[in-house]
């Protein structure tokens, strides 16, 4: 029930503040999708669930991001998180969103993410990302 709370609450902040929504899907050997939505210049909060597999063993992501590094055509980040349901534990991403290209909605991500729990790992992903409404 606390989880649900704190997602309910997170989501609630996040519609309210002035930001811009972005969605990403990351390859990896357990991929999942994302939905973020940037606050001010630097936190970029992120919910993340897994997919490619059964209910049962979807993992849920909740995760806050600080932009070290940001321009038009590239962000580095660094946050921390928790995971819950499937792998439960802490989780630790940094990566690189890049935006290639003339319309900067379109872009690419690639990330490194140590989770540790009772089975600890790093995972590494690549993916896709989309930011609608560029401000």
């Amino acid at each position: 029930m606390k989880k649900l709370l704190l997602l309910f609450t997170f989501l609630g902040t996040a519609t309210l503040a002035q930001a811009q929504w972005t969605t990403a899907f990351h390859i990896s050997s357990r991929p999942f999708v994302a939905v973020n939505k940037q606050l001010g210049e630097r936190w970029l909060p992120e919910f993340r669930v897994d997919v490619d597999n059964s209910f049962q063993y979807t993992g849920l992501e909740l995760v806050v991001n600080y932009l070290f590094v940001q321009n038009e055509t590239y962000q580095f980040y660094g946050g921390l998180g928790g995971r819950a349901n499937y792998y439960s534990g802490v989780v630790i991403p940094a990566g690189l969103n890049i935006y290639p290209f003339e319309n900067k909605n379109f872009g690419f991500q690639m990330e490194l993410a140590g989770i540790v729990s009772e089975f600890s790992y790093l995972r590494g992903s690549t993916g896709i990302r989309y930011r609608f409404n560029k401000n």
